[in-house]
Order: C-alpha cells, then structure tokens, then sequence
C-alpha cells in the first residue's frame, strides 16, 4: 500500500501530461481540417482535361464534379454552423470531416461519373470546417489566444489550395487517378481522427428546434443562384435555364426571408445581419472573395498558355501549382502577423490593409505579366492582401454576435466568400471568351483579356477597402483589445453577449 500514492500521482502527472499535448495540438489539429478543406476542392482540378476519357462521359458531365462541391459547400456552410450552435459544434465538426472522407472513399472506388459526382457532393461538405473551428476556438481558448488562432485557421483556405493543385497534379502524372483520391482518403481519416482526440465539446449552445423550413428555402436559394452562375456560360446567360434560374432565385430569397423574419428559432437570424457591423463583413467577404479567387485562376491558365501566344510561358499543370505554392506559404506566415496588427489596430484596419495590399499586388500583374519571376510576386503580394483580410473577417463577425451564434454567423460569412468565388470564375470567363487571339489554329485569351481580368479583380478589392472603411467602429478598435470576447473564465464557456468593444475581457 505504500507506493500505492507515488503511483496515483504518477497516473495524476500521467493525465495532465496528455491533457496538456491535447491542448498544445487544438489549434494545429483545426488547421490541418481547414487545409484538407481547401486541398479536397482543388484536388479535382489537374484531372479535369482526361476525366471524360477516364470516365467515358462527356466534358459537360465532368465539370458537375467541380459544381456539385461547390453547391453542396455553399448550402452546408451555414446550415452545418447553425447545427453546430444547436447540437454541439465538435460534434458537427466531426460529421463534416466523416462525410469529406467517405465521399473521398467512394470516389477512390468509382470510375461512374454518376457516383463520383455524388461523392464530391459528400466531399463539399468539409466547407464547413472553417466557420465551425473558428467558433470552436472562441469558446475554448482564452483571450489572448484566440486572434491568433483564428487568423491561422482562415488562412487554411489559402494554404490548402495552394498546397493541393500541384499536389495533386504529381499524383495525377505519376500514379493512377484514383490514388489521388486514397491519399485525400487517408488524410482526411487522419483528421478526423485528430479532431476527435484533441478537440472538446463547446457547452456554448442555443438549444431550440432546427428550422428544417429555412434550411430547405436556403438550400434552393442557394443552388438557384450558383447554378446559374457557375452554368451561365455554358448554357448561355440569355437561355432559358438559366434566366428560369435567376427568376427562381429571386422569388425563393424572398419567400425564405420572409419566412426567417417569422419564424422563433431562424436558421439566420437576419434582423442581426442586417446590423452594419454584421452586414458589411459579409458583404467585404465576398468582395475580397471574389479578388482573391483571380489570383490562383488566371495565373494557372496564364502561365500554361502556349509559348506562342507571345505572353504563355507553356508550363505543365505541376509547374503552374508551383508558381501558387510561394502564396500559400506567405499566407501561412503573414497570419500571426495579421493578429499582431488587428490586436494593435483593430480587425477594421487589417482588413482595409489586406484590400489594399490585393490592389496593389494585381497593379503589379498589370505592369508585367509576362516573366515568371514577376508573376510570383504579384500572385504572391494578392495572396498577403488576403492572409490579412481572411484574418480579419472573422474577428469582426465574432466580436459583434453573440457567441451562441457564432457558428451560424461564421457560416454565412464563409458563404459570401463562397458567393464571391464563383461569381468572379464566371466574371473573367466572360472576359476571357470576349478577348481571344487565334494561336496555331485554336482560339486562346489574349494578354488582354487576362490584363482585363486582373483590372477587375483589382477594382473589385479597392470596392472592398471602401466597404471596409464603413463598418462602423468600435470600442475592440483600441490598441491591444481587438478581437477579444468576453468570458466567463479563462479557457472555459464565452458570454452570451460580446461588449460593445470588438472583445473587451
């Protein structure tokens, strides 16, 4: 019986010991869910010209695997968080990473472009990673932790992308296209087991009844309007389909406002949307959404154009991932730099930076866009803008809502980036099929068309700098207070309401 109490202080040390690697992984082991999340969505590209040969299916058919995650995405993203106010954010999150995985499962067992479309339905639905992790973060951590955090995991989306297309494309030139989607299998496995081990329960919840009607409405709000902007140029934006689907967008968002301003327990509490310090982070997201997605899709197209349109540098789809590699390593640097000057300055300001910083890095793009060298920096500096103003959005969303709703708030503002992404892929598609050059026969973009789109991707992230100019400031806006909710005590369940200041503790 004597050692029995060495023993049992042992365990007891034992305990802390793990508790304490547990804590330390938190943040890392969130990271790694919001990069898999962008990995899984640019995963597809380098498979896109050999699908239909693959498959046996036609090119219009293949391009539903890249629609069919966007939509499942956007429709998951908030109606996921707001599951994750409800029933318990971990466990949501662990769906969200479960679901990911099994669609990465069956598309490494199907060649049927029918169930691979299906799966990459499933595999859409890790978009709601991000918002559900930043929400878990600000419950969990204690103050001076959580700006930090949170820049890190919005850059994820950066970082994944740029990691996973040339990643992606090594596997695709030396293996067999399946592999590609066993590796994303195996990663996304590893996640969600990290997430179920270092990852604990939030008690922050709004319990109530989950508004199934507006989940509904919102869903076909939301596969109206992206269909049809993502279709729009296959179809033809004066076609039936897609002028039925604007029309159909229209009529369903306003049956379902109507219905969220009427019902107890909305899936979107709209009337707190509509505050100024609410609804001009959403709508800055999907400016800068759209400026920072300009970057990764011309620079691709632009640099594997052939040599003899006078402006291509003919690289491979490896080489065109590497060019976007730089990008997604600044963008994993530049965040704890980006809460460095939120906390300093406030979020308002790193946001107005991070627009800036977009414009600048596209004025670059216009001046040279023909050496690679220059090509990197300008796709690099856009990529900086955005760490900055990634990091930024969502410590303004948290600092004005309650924390019971972070994660439906977090969800809509990863929406309108979403929102923001496919309007301008169909923006410089336009662009690009009214600005061609006849080259060896085949009608490629001019040099034009691309300078075009960078002037609006530009344009665009000056309109987000104005928006971010408006949000109105607060008390979080002093120098060492931005970002920070209040708590009830350190690391444990954040209040029910945020002070006036963007996180007054």
């Amino acid at each position: 019986m004597q050692d029995q109490p060495p023993r049992e202080r042992s365990r007891a040390g034992g305990s802390a010991s793990l508790e304490g690697l547990r804590a330390r992984l938190r943040v890392p082991v969130l990271a790694y869910g919001g990069i898999l999340m962008a990995v899984m969505q640019t995963a597809v590209v380098p498979l896109l010209p050999d699908l239909p040969r693959l498959t046996g299916s036609s090119a219009a058919a293949v391009s539903w695997t890249v629609t069919a995650t966007l939509l499942a995405g956007a429709v998951l993203t908030p109606v996921l968080g707001r599951a994750g106010d409800m029933y318990g954010k971990r466990r949501v999150l662990l769906a969200a990473l479960g679901l990911m995985t099994a669609g990465s499962v069956l598309c490494a067992l199907t060649s049927d472009i029918r169930v691979l479309i299906a799966a990459r339905a499933l595999q859409g639905a890790a978009a709601a990673v991000v918002p559900l992790s930043i929400s878990i973060l600000r419950d969990v951590l204690p103050p001076e932790r959580t700006a930090s955090a949170v820049a890190l995991m919005s850059s994820t989306v950066g970082i994944g992308a740029a990691l996973g297309l040339p990643l992606a494309a090594l596997i695709v030139e030396y293996a067999d296209w399946h592999t590609m989607f066993w590796v994303s299998a195996g990663l996304g496995a590893a996640g969600l087991a990290l997430a179920w081990w270092a990852v604990d329960e939030s008690a922050v919840r709004q319990p109530g009844r989950f508004d199934t009607v507006g989940a509904l409405g919102l869903a076909t709000v939301l596969v109206c309007l992206l269909l049809a902007v993502s279709q729009g140029g296959e179809w033809g934006w004066t076609s039936a389909r897609i002028l039925a689907l604007f029309a159909g967008f229209v009529l369903s968002l306003a049956l379902w406002w109507w219905q969220q301003l009427r019902t107890g327990r909305p899936l979107v509490d709209l009337r707190l949307a509509a505050q100024p310090r609410v609804a001009l982070p959403h709508l800055t997201a999907l400016l800068v959404g759209f400026s920072f997605y300009a970057n990764s899709l011309v620079t691709a197209q632009l640099v594997q154009a052939p040599t003899g349109t006078g402006y291509g540098l003919g690289l491979s789809i490896v080489g065109a991932g590497l060019c976007l590699l730089p990008s997604g390593v600044i963008m994993l640097f530049l965040s704890p730099v980006s809460a460095r000057i939120s906390t300093a300055r406030g979020p308002r300001v790193t946001l107005m930076l991070g627009a800036l910083v977009i414009a600048f890095g596209y004025g670059i793009r216009i001046l040279d866009s023909r050496d690679l060298w220059v090509i990197i920096l300008g796709g690099a500096i856009v990529s900086a803008g955005t760490a900055l103003s990634y990091s930024a959005l969502p410590t303004l969303i948290l600092a004005a809502v309650p924390a019971a709703q972070t994660g439906s708030a977090s969800g809509v503002n990863v929406l309108m980036r979403t929102i923001g992404q496919a309007v301008c892929s169909a923006a410089v598609a336009a662009v690009l099929v009214h600005h061609t050059s006849p080259v060896g026969g085949l009608l490629l973009p001019s040099l034009q068309g691309y300078l075009l789109g960078f002037a609006m991707a530009g344009a665009v992230a000056l309109a987000g700098c104005a928006m971010a100019m408006a949000i109105p400031k607060s008390g979080g806006e002093q120098p060492g207070k931005a970002g920070r909710p209040t708590r009830g005590r350190r690391g444990g369940v954040a209040a029910d309401k945020m002070l006036e200041g963007a996180g007054e503790s």
